[in-house]
C-alpha cells in the first residue's frame, strides 16, 4: 500500500508530461505536406528538421538525465518544456529550411527533457521491484496516449488555421504541462539503498559489459522504424493508399480523405500501443526481458514485410497500424527495466539515456533517409525494406544478452 500511495502521484504527473511531449512529437509528420507545399520545398528539407529533432533528442537525453540525477528531476523537465516551447514558437516564424533545421535543436532538447529518460527514472525509483516493470509499462503507455491525441488534433487544427498557429498552440501546451510537476516527488529510497559509487565508475563498468553494447545496438532499429513511420507514414498513406469509399464506414466516421486516414493511422498505432506496452510491462515481471525483446523485433519484421508486399488499401493501413501499434513502444519498459535490473537504479536515467542515443541515431536515419530516398527514387519502398532488415538484426542481437545483474556476476 505504501508503494502504491507513493507511486500513484508520480505516475499521474509523469503521464501528463509524457502525453503532451509525445503528442507534439507524434504530430510532426502531419506537417510534412503543409510546410513543403507552402514554401515549395523538397520533401527532404522538413524531413531533415524532424531528423535533427530525433538526433538531438538522443544526444540530449543522457545529459538531461544527468542533470536530473544531480540537480533534480523537476528542474530537468522544466528545462525541457521551456526549450520545447521556445523552439516551437520560433519555428512558427521560420521561413527557410535552414532555420527549421537549426531550431530543431531546441525542439529535440525539449523532447529529451520531457521524455522517457527523465520520467521513467522517476517512476522506477518510486516503484518497488515487484511493481517496477508494470509501472514503467503504464508510463510508457502514457506516451502512446499522446500519440493517439496529437496527430488527429494537429489534423483538425490544420483544417481551420495555418500550421504556424498550430505550432503556437503546441508550444503553449508544452509550457502548461509543467502544472503537473508538483506531483513528481519521487522517493529516493530505491536508488539510495544501493552502495554509493561515482557516476563515472558505474558508467565505465556498464560500458565494459558486452550486454550493454548488445542492448545499445538492438535499440537502433526501434528508433529507425518509429522515426520513419512517425514522420512519413501520414504522407505515405496520403500518396499510396487506394481511394476511400465515399459510402463506406471510414467516410461515415469523418475519414473521407487519405490525408485524414494517415493521421488516424498514427493515432491507431498509439491506441494499440497502450495495450501493447501494458502487456509488455506485465510480461516483463515474469518472463525473460531479452527474449520478449527478440520476439517483439521479430514480429515487427514480419508485420512490416507483410504490409509492404500486399496491396495498400484503407483496410490494410488500419490493420498494419493496429499490429505495429501493439509492438510500437513495447520495447521501452522492457529495455528500461533491463537497464535497472542489470546496472541498478541510482544512475538508471543516465544509463538508459545513453542506450536511448542508439534509438535516436536510428530515428534520425529513418526520418532523414525517408525524405532523401523519397526525393531520389520517388517513393518509400527502399527505406521501408532497410527498416525490415535492421528489425531482423535487433531480434538476433538481443539473444546473447545476459540478464544476471552485473554485481551478481562479479560476485
Amino acid at each position: 500500500m505504501t508503494d502504491t500511495r507513493a507511486l500513484l502521484p508520480v505516475l499521474v504527473g509523469g503521464s501528463v508530461v509524457l502525453i503532451v511531449g509525445f503528442g507534439i512529437r507524434a504530430a510532426m509528420g502531419v506537417f510534412q505536406i503543409p510546410v513543403a507545399a507552402e514554401f515549395g520545398w523538397p520533401r527532404a528539407e522538413f524531413s531533415l528538421a524532424i531528423a535533427i529533432q530525433n538526433l538531438v533528442w538522443g544526444i540530449a537525453a543522457p545529459l538531461f538525465s544527468a542533470v536530473a540525477e544531480r540537480w533534480g528531476d523537476r528542474r530537468a523537465i522544466m528545462g525541457g518544456a521551456v526549450a520545447y516551447g521556445v523552439g516551437l514558437v520560433l519555428s512558427a516564424l521560420a521561413t527557410t529550411p535552414g532555420a527549421h533545421q537549426l531550431l530543431a535543436i531546441l525542439i529535440g532538447c525539449g523532447t529529451a527533457g520531457m521524455g522517457f529518460g527523465v520520467v521513467l527514472a522517476v517512476v522506477g525509483r518510486a516503484a518497488s521491484e515487484a511493481n517496477r516493470s508494470m509501472a514503467l509499462g503504464i508510463a510508457t503507455a502514457a506516451g502512446s496516449l499522446g500519440q493517439v491525441i496529437g496527430p488527429p488534433v494537429a489534423e483538425a487544427l490544420l483544417a481551420v488555421m495555418p500550421w504556424q498557429s498550430v505550432f503556437l498552440i503546441f508550444a503553449a501546451a508544452a509550457v502548461l504541462s509543467m502544472l503537473a510537476l508538483p506531483l513528481l516527488r519521487a522517493p529516493e529510497r530505491s536508488g539510495r539503498l544501493e552502495p554509493f559509487e561515482p557516476m563515472g565508475t558505474v558508467l565505465a563498468r556498464a560500458f565494459r559489459d558486452p550486454s550493454f553494447t548488445l542492448i545499445f545496438l538492438g535499440f537502433f532499429s526501434c528508433g529507425y522504424q518509429l522515426g520513419f513511420l512517425t514522420a512519413h507514414f501520414p504522407a505515405f498513406v496520403t500518396e499510396l493508399c487506394g481511394p476511400i469509399d465515399p459510402a463506406g464506414m471510414l467516410a461515415g466516421v469523418g475519414v473521407a480523405t487519405t490525408s485524414a486516414l494517415g493521421a488516424v493511422a498514427v493515432a491507431v498505432i498509439g491506441l494499440a500501443n497502450i495495450a501493447g506496452t501494458l502487456a509488455a510491462g506485465r510480461a516483463g515481471r515474469r518472463m525473460s526481458k531479452r527474449l520478449l525483446l527478440a520476439g517483439i523485433y521479430t514480429a515487427r519484421t514480419v508485420v512490416s514485410a507483410a504490409f509492404i508486399l500486399a496491396p495498400i488499401t484503407p483496410a490494410s493501413v488500419l490493420v498494419f497500424a493496429a499490429a505495429m501499434g501493439a509492438l510500437w513502444l513495447a520495447t521501452v519498459p522492457l529495455t528500461s527495466g533491463l537497464v535497472a535490473q542489470l546496472w541498478g537504479l541510482r544512475y538508471m536515467g543516465t544509463l538508459y539515456g545513453v542506450i536511448f542515443l542508439s534509438h535516436q541515431i536510428g530515428g534520425f536515419l529513418g526520418v532523414w533517409l525517408g525524405g532523401r530516398l523519397y526525393d531520389a527514387t520517388g517513393g518509400y519502398t527502399l527505406v521501408w525494406w532497410i527498416g525490415i532488415g535492421v528489425g531482423a538484426f535487433s531480434a538476433l542481437v538481443h539473444l546473447p544478452v545476459r540478464e544476471t545483474p552485473l554485481a551478481a556476476r562479479a560476485a
